[in-house]
């Protein structure tokens, strides 16, 4: 049996790996900064086996570059000794209920640099839609500070320094030698990370003003890529002007949207009534309302000699040819059009040149998306904050985007079966969204949310309606969203979330640094699992380590006295209880799981684990076994 490793990867690790794969002789040895013996690569070999200019030192080439990026890099790769913890008292069910963990939404209390290490192999390439909301860096709103390690109420008190919400976190304001420094250093290993979450046609969305929006590109054009850049989508999102502004009043922020890869990738939207309404049907075509288009190529006769050619009207007898451009369409597709009555010459067939007749039963579900959002069609930051303080209350939460504008997000992917993350989740309002689209038209969209427990201050209308932190705030605004629109609309439809903290990790140091204790040490510590964690916290920390999602449904059983986790019907089955029965054991091998997981300690005895794998190479012989 292999024992679970129980952290995220080591991703500059596992590069080392492929590239010592690639080029094993160029792997050498060199000493760290603490004078200790580590493995390295050899550019100078390296750059004799890939033949190639590579560039180092102060050479000159193009780049964007910034103080810390490397210790960007280093942050994004290193790995993470946590765990998510479950809060039943939090979540809420499918149907609603308090309590209830059977829902397939995800809501994650934490810092999201945390939170991604955490989900990156369970969620690696499986969520198609990425919204973020991540601050503008304005100099009156915070950044994180990737350096604490404290709990919430030790890091404010420490800091001192709160917004209106009483956000826990650093003000970088233009004073601040760094100010683009280190609002790059915390978004830039936050996307390294996101993009890896993204199925290879998943798109993700990013809103921000004009403070950083060329910044924003051009940290996004190096980890998508520029050919994966799609859209600067310009969002009207005030329709008045503010008079008290300096030089020119801004009624527009940026949603950059960019692809993973070059993978196949259709957007549209859908269809409005008012699109539809310039479909008729004068000739009473049998196949319903209709609208045409130019049958006139834009090219010129000489551009394209081989589309130019002599039609007929086939009402007035009259032969044609545009005077100066070509047609769209060869002889043969001309041909086919006018055989399947596609063609339109107009009323008595007075017009000059054909249309095409385009029908509305033959179009695809949407479409093309356009890249500038008007207010009326997705609503105002005003129209944002009444949405709010109609759930919640007046003044809990400043500027929420609008509900329209991450519903027209999801309905320009095109499916309604998508895991979308939003991990600067504020107010809630993609989750929201989420469970009213999915209401609207029966979909099977599933969110994960991930926000910082941020602090609202002593002050705060919030903290006078009872919210302590910003996570309050999201979460009670999606069990609230999720009782009224039950009430409108009685859809079947996910309602719940299953509420996770970042927490540190269920197993005790020892688990990790084995090396680092001596025997004596190691009898004190013979029971490797934190005091006070329970086997539902060791149950999702296992589900992360073996890539298991953790909206998986959960079942409980008793076996001979043990209790024993099923997880998504049976792939993996579970029993952190000590001194496991034999009958356990085969009972669990009986039903053939993928996975099978037990603690170290319920196989303490050698003849234990002897029988565990004779019990299973006889009845399952298949199942990976785990401990931990």
């Amino acid at each position: 049996m292999d024992n679970l490793k129980m952290h995220t990867p080591d991703r500059a690790e596992d590069n080392f790996r492929k590239l010592a794969a690639l080029f094993p002789n160029a792997v050498t040895e060199t000493v760290n900064e603490a004078g200790e013996l580590v493995r390295a690569i050899d550019a100078d070999v390296l750059r004799q086996e890939i033949s190639a200019a590579v560039v180092e030192g102060p050479q000159e080439r193009y780049q964007f570059t910034w103080p810390d990026k490397k210790k960007s890099v280093v942050l994004a790769n290193a790995p993470l000794a946590k765990t998510l913890r479950l809060d039943r008292s939090r979540s809420v069910g499918r149907d609603g209920t308090r309590g209830g963990i059977d829902s397939e939404n995800i809501y994650i209390e934490g810092d999201n640099l945390d939170a991604l290490k955490l989900l990156q192999e369970t969620y690696l390439g499986k969520v198609k839609m990425i919204y973020i909301d991540p601050p503008y860096n304005t100099g009156n709103d915070f950044i994180y500070n990737d350096d604490f390690s404290m709990k919430a109420d030790e890091y404010a008190a420490a800091s001192g320094q709160f917004d209106e919400e009483g956000n826990r976190l650093v003000q970088n304001t233009e004073s601040n030698g760094r100010f683009h420094t280190d609002w790059l250093n915390m978004l830039y290993p936050r996307l390294r990370i996101a993009k890896d979450l993204l199925t290879d046609d998943g798109v993700i969305f990013i809103s921000i003003d004009d403070n950083e929006v060329a910044n924003l590109i051009k940290i996004c054009d190096e980890i998508f890529g520029k050919s994966n850049f799609i859209t600067d989508i310009i969002w009207e999102k005030r329709y008045t002007r503010n008079n008290d502004a300096k030089l020119m009043s801004t009624v527009i922020d940026h949603i950059l949207c960019y692809r993973k890869s070059e993978a196949r990738l259709i957007l549209r939207e859908p269809r409005t009534e008012k699109q539809n309404s310039t479909y008729s049907n004068p000739d009473n075509d049998p196949r319903g309302v209709w609208t045409s288009v130019l049958f006139t190529s834009q090219r010129t006769k000489e551009e394209r000699p081989n589309l130019s050619y002599i039609i007929k009207n086939p009402i007035t007898g009259q032969m044609v040819e545009h005077p100066t451009n070509a047609w769209k369409y060869s002889q043969q597709e001309y041909q086919r059009l006018e055989k399947e009555g596609r063609l339109y010459w107009g009323k008595e067939g007075k017009n000059s040149y054909p249309r095409i007749k385009r029908f509305l039963s033959e179009l695809d579900d949407g479409v093309v998306p356009i890249n500038l959002w008007y207010y009326k069609d997705t609503a105002t930051l005003d129209e944002g904050t009444k949405m709010v303080d109609s759930l919640l209350g007046k003044d809990i939460f400043d500027y929420p985007k609008p509900l329209q504008i991450v519903k027209r997000m999801l309905n320009i992917m095109g499916e309604k079966d998508l895991i979308v993350l939003d991990f600067f989740s504020g107010s809630a309002t993609t989750a929201h969204a989420t469970i009213q689209l999915n209401a609207e038209d029966g979909g099977h969209r599933k969110f994960i949310m991930v926000q910082l427990p941020e602090i609202c201050g002593e002050k705060s209308e919030a903290r006078k309606a009872g919210y302590e932190t910003i996570c309050d705030i999201g979460e009670e605004r999606i069990r609230r969203a999720g009782d009224k629109i039950r009430g409108e609309t009685g859809a079947d439809i996910d309602y719940g979330f299953r509420v996770f903290r970042v927490d540190s990790s269920n197993m005790q140091d020892v688990y990790y640094t084995p090396a680092e204790y001596s025997q004596n040490q190691l009898d004190l510590l013979a029971a490797n699992i934190k005091p006070g964690r329970t086997p539902e916290d060791l149950l999702f920390q296992v589900m992360l380590d073996l890539g298991v999602l953790l909206s998986s449904s959960i079942e409980e059983t008793v076996i001979d006295g043990k209790k024993v986790f099923s997880v998504a019907d049976g792939y993996l089955l579970a029993c952190f209880d000590n001194h496991v029965t034999e009958e356990t054991m085969t009972e669990i091998a009986k039903r053939r799981p993928f996975y099978a997981v037990f603690r170290d300690s319920s196989l303490a005895a050698d003849s234990a684990a002897a029988n565990l794998e004779q019990i299973f190479a006889w009845y399952s012989p298949e199942t990976e076994r785990r401990v931990l």
